[in-house]
């Protein structure tokens, strides 16, 4: 009787060390991200372990037709792979950056790819913010590093929000939807104690010490939202959060030239894309209801955008409305 074969991984947290290893190092994994796909070329271990614990829901496919960013993370040649070890980032045949440490090869990855996004991906306005959805609408909360965005949107991703993202606000002008760019949200510093303490249960990958950006950790994506994220979301609610050490929590309406103005700055790419770009900030500015959080206590804030989301609904509902009755006319 023939042996039958193993079964092959069907996630990345299935598959064993060597079977990851032995596919980044060959043709590499494709990560589908949702709105783009990333394929990872490598044969540094330390990756294959770090990526295995903050990608481990999404689907392991070792050969696909097509990817829209390469990437290869390399130990260089020479002294460099046995003193004071490095990697570096390579993609289209150029190293955009300086080594790392070899023990730092997923934050490398990660500032890379998110690097290379904003740089590519120009159909899309990408705006700096986290995203999540609820009942098919989206919660926008763009902002400045240092504000408390990552934070929040890791909480609400882990209290039944759909995570799409924690760095790109990917608004799809075609289709007037907010599209996924799933990734792994980075949590700095005291903000990963933070977390930690919100939700003991949350899926963290290791702790990096000493990078550019501090202390940096990785909060895994939830499996819902890895099967889910292809679903467009529609635009809800813009919202500018900003923590205070022992600040009470303030919620203030924006008004919508505020809004307007808060989202072409927050975008990569707004100059890029010109008149596009322009037309989409004034869309969401439009469309969405807008508020500016400014928070210390967590649970409070979350608190605070649950009881605003039920306003959020009900306004998108009004406006579903006016545009039926607009094209009845």
């Amino acid at each position: 009787m023939a042996r039958s074969e193993p079964e092959a991984p069907k996630s990345i947290a299935d598959a064993d060390a060597s079977q990851l290893l032995r596919a980044m190092a060959s043709k590499g994994i494709w990560l589908d991200l949702g709105a783009t796909t990333l394929r990872v070329v490598s044969r540094v271990p330390t990756l294959g372990s770090q990526l295995q614990q903050v990608y481990q829901r999404f689907p392991l496919v070792v050969d696909a037709d097509w990817a829209d960013l390469h990437v290869e993370i390399r130990r260089p040649l020479g002294l460099r792979r046995w003193v004071h070890p490095q990697v570096t980032f390579h993609s289209d045949g150029r190293r955009p950056f300086e080594p790392f440490p070899v023990d730092t090869a997923l934050p490398l990855l990660e500032w890379g790819s998110n690097w290379l996004i904003g740089q590519r991906l120009n159909h899309l306005l990408l705006l700096h913010a986290g995203v999540v959805e609820r009942n098919g609408l989206a919660l926008v909360l763009p902002a400045i590093p240092g504000s408390g965005k990552s934070t929040l949107t890791a909480a609400l991703s882990l209290r039944g929000w759909r995570l799409l993202s924690d760095e790109f606000g990917a608004f799809d002008p075609e289709a007037g939807s907010f599209r996924a760019m799933l990734k792994p949200v980075a949590l700095k510093n005291q903000s990963i104690a933070v977390i930690r303490d919100f939700a003991p249960e949350a899926t963290l990958g290791p702790e990096f010490p000493k990078t550019r950006k501090g202390t940096v950790a990785h909060l895994a994506a939830e499996s819902s939202a890895v099967a889910r994220r292809h679903e467009l979301a529609k635009p809800g609610a813009v919202v500018l959060p900003r923590w205070e050490l022992g600040a009470a929590t303030q919620f203030r309406r924006l008004t919508e030239d505020v809004l307007f103005t808060s989202l072409a700055f927050n975008a990569f790419n707004y100059h890029v894309l010109g008149e596009v770009g322009f037309h989409c900030a004034v869309q969401l500015a439009r469309q969405c209801l807008g508020w500016e959080l400014v928070y210390s206590d967590l649970d409070d804030a979350l608190a605070t955008l649950e009881r605003a989301w039920t306003q959020v609904a009900e306004h998108q509902l009004c406006l579903a409305g006016d545009r039926r009755g607009g094209a009845t006319q």
